[in-house]
This record gives C-alpha cells, structure tokens and sequence, in this order.
C-alpha cells in the first residue's frame, strides 16, 4: 500500500491530425466590381492580383480576423455583422489551409494602400473584366462565390 504506478499508454492508431492554416479572404462589392489587391514583395504570387486577405492568428476568430487585416491593409473599418461567409476552399498546397471568404458590401473609412511595401494598387474590377494575372486559385473561388457553391477543395488528388 501507498505505492503509486504511472502507467504510460500509447495508441498507436492515433491520426495525425492536419494542422491547417486558417486564411481568411475579404470579397469587398461595389455596385458590380470586386476590390482586388496587386501583390508585390511578398515572394508570394507577386505581379498577380488577390483579395484584401491575411491569416488566422492564434486566438483569433476567422471574422475578427478579416475585419484586422482589412483595417491594416486598406483603412476599411468593418462590423463583424457586415460579414457574410460566402465560400470555403480545403487546399492542400505544401500545408493544408482552410480558406475563408468572405463578402462584404457595406463598410466605414476611406480606402488607402496602408501596405505599399506589398502592395502595388488597390483596384475595383468589373464582375465582367477581371484582369488575365489574377492568382489562380483566388479565380476559382471567385468564380464558386459567383455561381453561389459553397465549398470547394483544391490540391487533393481525389
């Protein structure tokens, strides 16, 4: 008695678990156009076109993320209720990311390049004249917000 026994149990069909990056991605309307970000600087798909866009930070929620990275990168003071979830994108790419976007068409501030160290020009697209050096999987997904799909994965080989 008064002995203790610590015993150490391994489950060895325990799943790696993903691990994914939580981006999140602002789909910014006017009347029919979408803002649209040139990157440069970055080592990330710079000369090409995004969205305003930034990842989740621990302990962040994917909606305050947005309304952060829309504050820092283009002055656009957002409410949380101006923010609609309108497509989700599981990539695989060298990491596994869960890709957020979301639309919003009502917001405060004047637009401003408050990164022009990574950012060329901010620009509203028309719907119907997006511009040929937009990256590719931000083409998909936009063309999935358009045609109202919800979900899409990229990079899977399924």
């Amino acid at each position: 008695m008064g002995e203790s026994i610590t015993v150490i149990v391994k489950n060895l069909d325990a799943k790696k678990r993903s691990g994914a990056a939580v981006n999140t991605y602002l789909v910014l309307r006017k009347e029919k156009k979408i803002l649209l970000s040139l990157r440069k600087n970055t080592g990330y798909f710079d000369g090409y076109y995004g969205l305003i866009s930034g990842h989740v930070e621990d302990q962040e929620s994917a909606s305050s993320a947005m309304i952060r990275e829309a504050k820092e990168e283009a002055n656009l003071i957002i409410r949380s209720e101006s923010l609609k979830v309108v497509h989700l994108m599981h990539r695989k790419t060298n990491r596994f990311n869960i890709d957020v976007f979301f639309e919003c068409t009502h917001w405060e501030g004047e637009l401003q390049n408050l990164e022009p160290d990574k950012c060329a020009e901010l620009h509203f697209f028309s719907l119907a004249n997006f511009p040929e050096n937009l990256i590719p999987y931000i083409a998909r997904a936009l063309r999935a917000v358009f045609h109202k799909v919800v979900y899409s994965e990229e990079g899977w080989d399924l």
